[in-house]
């Protein structure tokens, strides 16, 4: 996709790679990069679940601070707009998608984590929101994600603290959902998403959908929106013939349609 981001697809996993050393330090370019491979993945049918990946070191270490270390409040205003909708791409991407988290996964590198549907991370990683130390808060949806995953009082914990919570604890508070060791998190990540690459791919997108759409309504919308979901999903192949399936006593033969 590009010199610091690419994407690697095999047997339907499609591979967002970061590759920017030392740290993978979230710079324009990777932030646009990023966006790219969002639209990327999402448009290809030949991948049917996403890991955000990167490398045996360290997943991202956040923003690129001597880039944004003289910018003013107009060229922030901009520059944090698009680094939230760059994320914002990723968290829609209409399939399941893990992070697979090695090293470090701070300030914009734990928003990127947050913007996946779950995180796999490395037994001696280390997660957390530490802008509050250069007199910022994040900005890339920290204080919004971060905050509807593991509720308020914890996320202001993290972000008004700024400190560091190493896998242990981020599994406990809901922001890990599977630990590993470090040389098995991407592995790892490949078993977490692999019972999606032959299912109802139009339902699972539906199922992300209603959950995501969800969480930013009342629930009377939300309740509305989920019945729209369901029942535009009896349009597609895939729904007549998992009920055939089930009525016939086998196992469903689904093509995504």
């Amino acid at each position: 996709m590009g010199d610091l981001v690419r994407v690697d697809t095999n047997e339907g996993i499609g591979t967002i790679r970061l590759d920017r050393p030392p740290m993978n330090a979230l710079n324009t370019q990777v932030q646009e990069e990023l966006r790219a491979a969002a639209s990327a993945v999402s448009a290809d049918p030949d991948v049917r679940a996403v890991i955000v990946y990167g490398g045996e070191k360290v997943f991202a270490a956040g923003a690129d601070i001597k880039e944004m270390a003289d910018m003013s409040y107009v060229d922030m205003a901009q520059r944090a707009t698009d680094l939230s909708s760059a994320l914002g791409a990723l968290a829609r991407i209409p399939k399941p998608v893990v992070a697979a988290i090695t090293g470090y996964a701070l300030g914009g590198g734990c928003e990127l984590a947050l913007a996946c549907d779950w995180r796999v991370v490395a037994e001696d990683a280390k997660l957390g929101q530490p802008e509050i130390k250069l007199g910022i808060i994040p900005g890339a949806g920290g204080t919004q994600r971060l905050a509807r995953l593991v509720g308020p009082a914890r996320a202001k914990d993290l972000i008004m603290s700024g400190r560091m919570v190493d896998a242990a604890e981020a599994l406990r508070i809901g922001l890990a959902d599977r630990v590993a060791p470090a040389d098995r998190v991407y592995a790892e990540a490949v078993a977490l998403v692999r019972p999606y690459l032959t299912g109802p791919a139009q339902a699972l997108r539906a199922a992300k959908q209603a959950v995501d759409g969800g969480l930013e309504m009342d629930l009377a919308s939300g309740l509305a929106w989920e019945s729209q979901l369901f029942a535009a999903l009896f349009a597609t192949d895939d729904r007549r013939e998992g009920m055939a399936a089930f009525v016939e006593k086998r196992r469903p033969d689904f093509t995504g349609r």
